[in-house]
């Protein structure tokens, strides 16, 4: 009877898990900028947040983001795509880790160790783009398994310039 129920219950969390996905997280919604985000990995979610949707216009921004990390990092790749009806319209690839280039402070963090990062981004582009677009980033390590994977929705309905 013990073995029947631990196998039952089993069943019904394999079947939450794989019936349902992680719930979308609002980053930001301000004026007529929105940023809302949903992991695409279907093993792990994580936290991330920007202290304000406006500082986004500055070039310069805060933000923080957690997990715990389910793989080491030696190496890091990130591969982030911008999605507009559908379509693949950007593609941007980089080393973030590896061999003697070490862009983050997380390089090197071994499986289950926390990962969590509070300080400014600079994303280099000088406006948000006007519209409602996605965009696809996914973090991989050296043995090409995901690490983080997340799909953001952004909203600009009108430009800040």
């Amino acid at each position: 009877m013990k073995t029947s129920n631990a196998l039952l219950f089993i069943l019904v969390l394999v079947y939450i898990n794989a019936s349902t996905g992680w719930p979308t997280h609002t980053v930001c919604k301000e004026d007529n900028l929105e940023i809302h985000y949903k992991s695409c990995d279907p093993e792990q979610d994580f936290a991330f947040s920007i202290d304000h949707c406006s500082d986004i216009a500055t070039h310069t921004f805060d933000i923080r983001g957690a997990m715990v990390l389910r793989h080491s990092i030696k190496e890091l790749y990130v591969k982030l795509d911008m999605i507009i009806n559908g379509k693949t319209v950007l593609t941007y690839s980089e080393t973030l880790c590896g061999p003697g280039h070490a862009k983050l402070i997380f390089c090197g963090k071994k499986k289950g160790e926390h990962l969590y990062y509070e300080g400014p981004v600079t994303l280099g582009i000088k406006e948000i783009p006007q519209g409602d677009y996605t965009l696809s980033a996914k973090l991989t390590n050296q043995d090409h398994v995901t690490v983080a994977c997340a799909d953001f929705t952004v909203k600009n309905y009108l430009d800040y310039y």
